[in-house]
Parts: structure tokens; C-alpha cells; sequence
């Protein structure tokens, strides 16, 4: 590939929607193990599969590390383990594109709450509401949206926004990608009770199989790698706007892989959902130029 088309910030961009859809795609997939492998079990092979594969490329040297650097690193294993289990247990109940719009208020809050600009505001109040269309598509719609599904959705929402800040935490004290290697291996082993039993059923079962490798792949490791690369070609806060199409795209992978259709005020909420997502990364920065962003939502 031609080096200037490969540090052009537009590559970059590519790179971050290429995220976006397979995170997308990969959720999907992964709501097809659901009833033979149940939303934990498909977490915990995901994360299983996707530490196996880390720790063969990366190669962590722990033994290096100090407390400090393994706290951070168990810190992130289990908000990465508890986001998304609880956002595997929502796909499970509710559509993906209304899931993965409900669980972008954790970064939003979070956005708000470093930034304490009074626009913040504005654009939370503008995600509330499509939060409370979502719920009123729920009450009005063919298909309400399962409570216990929003549910899982909103802890999701919380574990993200504690994911990010974990995940920061442990970039800042451990290099490369040693830190996400070590944590994926933490979220794996805490949902061991889960991933036991259907790493078990996997095994006389090619096609579940593969479904589980293809979820790993198209879920953490092609999703995780793309993003890292775009980073290092974009700005965090361009990075922050791109990240937030992925209501949209999760909305076109459940309709195209799932079958999930989506009515007017679902399409709309999440409209208002993505466009305040898109908003409070606009404004995500100091106002100060040359100022860093605080941050930028990460994906799950």
C-alpha cells in the first residue's frame, strides 16, 4: 500500500468505520449462539477465543510488572468482562441497534462529566430523549422492548463508562497492547463458569464453532486492531465522532443478519442518540487550542 494513502487521515477514518461494522456484524453473529450457547457462554468464548490469540502475538512480560501495573490490568479485566456480558445478555432480549443506543449513554454521561461544559448538557438531554423514544417505540410498537433487556443495557451503558476510564488507567501505566492482552485473559477466567460449559458444546459442534471463532474475530481482535491503527492516523476527537455511527451500523446488522426491523421513532431515537453522541465529541475538548481531548468512547 502506498505510504501517504496509508497515513492520510481519510485511511483512518476508513479504519474506524471498519471497526464500527464489524463490531456490528460481530454482535449479530454472536446473538445466532444465543439459544444453544445462552449470552454469557458466547461472552465468555469471545473473550476466551480473543486472549488465546492476544497472548500469541503480544507475549506479555508480566513478570515485570509491578502491583501497580497488575491492578490496572484486573481493574480492566473485569469491567471488560462485566461490559459485555450485560450487553450480550441485552442483544439476547432486545434489537441490537436499540442495545447498542442505550449503552452509549455510559460514554456520554462519562464525556459530560469530564468536560462540564454547559453544551454537554444539552447534548445528554438530547440522548435522553431518544432514550425515552426508544421506550415509547415500546410501549407503541408491535415489539416493545423487553424491561429486563433495557436493563441489561443500562449496566452495560455503566460497565462502559467504567471500562473507559479502566482501560485509559491501564494504557497509561502498561505499553503496547500488553495491558488489553492481560485483561482479556482476567475477563476470560472470571467468566469461566459460563465459558465451561460451552466451550464443551462447541466441541461437537463445528458449525457453533466456528460461529464462536468468527465472533471473536469480527467482536475484539479485527475491531481492536483497526482501532489502535486509526488512532495513530486521527485525532481522539475525530476518533470520538466516527465511533459514535455505531447505533446505526448495529441497526443495519440486526436488520440484515437478524431480520430486526426498525420502525420511525426507533430509526429516530437513535438518530437523536448518535447525533448527541457526535456532539458531545465535538465539544469534547478544552477550549483552550491545542488542548488534548479527555477522552473518547471506547468500543465494546
Amino acid at each position: 500500500m502506498n505510504p501517504r494513502i496509508s497515513q492520510h487521515p481519510t485511511f483512518g477514518a476508513a479504519l474506524v468505520f471498519g471497526s464500527c461494522v464489524s463490531l456490528s456484524f460481530g454482535a449479530a453473529i454472536a446473538a445466532q449462539l444465543f439459544p444453544a450457547l445462552g449470552a454469557w457462554g458466547v461472552t465468555a468464548l469471545r473473550l476466551g477465543i480473543s486472549a488465546i490469540v492476544m497472548l500469541a502475538f503480544v507475549r506479555p512480560a508480566v513478570r515485570r510488572w509491578s502491583r501497580k501495573q497488575w491492578r490496572a490490568a484486573i481493574l480492566f479485566g473485569m469491567s471488560l468482562a462485566a461490559m459485555n456480558g450485560a450487553f450480550y445478555a441485552a442483544i439476547e432480549r432486545i434489537p441490537l441497534g436499540p442495545a447498542v443506543a442505550i449503552e452509549f449513554l455510559g460514554p456520554l454521561v462519562l464525556a459530560a462529566l469530564l468536560t462540564r461544559r454547559r453544551s454537554d448538557a444539552g447534548w445528554l438531554a438530547l440522548a435522553v430523549v431518544g432514550i425515552g423514544l426508544l421506550g415509547l417505540e415500546g410501549v407503541l410498537g408491535q415489539s416493545p422492548l423487553d424491561p429486563i433487556g433495557v436493563m441489561f443495557a443500562l449496566i452495560a451503558a455503566f460497565f462502559w463508562a467504567l471500562y473507559i476510564r479502566a482501560s485509559a488507567h491501564a494504557g497509561s501505566l502498561i505499553p503496547g497492547n500488553s495491558g488489553l492482552a492481560v485483561a482479556l485473559v482476567v475477563a476470560a477466567v472470571l467468566l469461566t463458569p459460563f465459558g465451561v460449559p460451552a466451550a464443551i458444546t462447541i466441541s461437537t459442534a463445528p458449525t457453533l464453532l466456528l460461529l464462536a471463532v468468527l465472533t471473536a474475530l469480527l467482536g475484539s481482535i479485527i475491531p481492536y486492531t483497526l482501532e489502535l491503527a486509526a488512532l495513530r492516523r486521527v485525532p481522539q476527537r475525530v476518533f470520538g465522532i466516527l465511533v459514535s455511527l455505531e447505533p446505526a451500523t448495529a441497526t443495519l446488522a440486526g436488520w440484515l443478519v437478524l431480520g430486526q426491523h426498525a420502525g420511525p421513532l426507533r430509526l429516530l431515537a437513535i438518530v437523536f442518540v448518535v447525533a448527541a453522541s457526535v456532539g458531545v465529541s465535538l465539544v469534547g475538548v478544552r477550549k483552550r487550542r491545542g488542548d488534548p481531548p479527555l477522552s473518547e468512547p471506547a468500543t465494546p
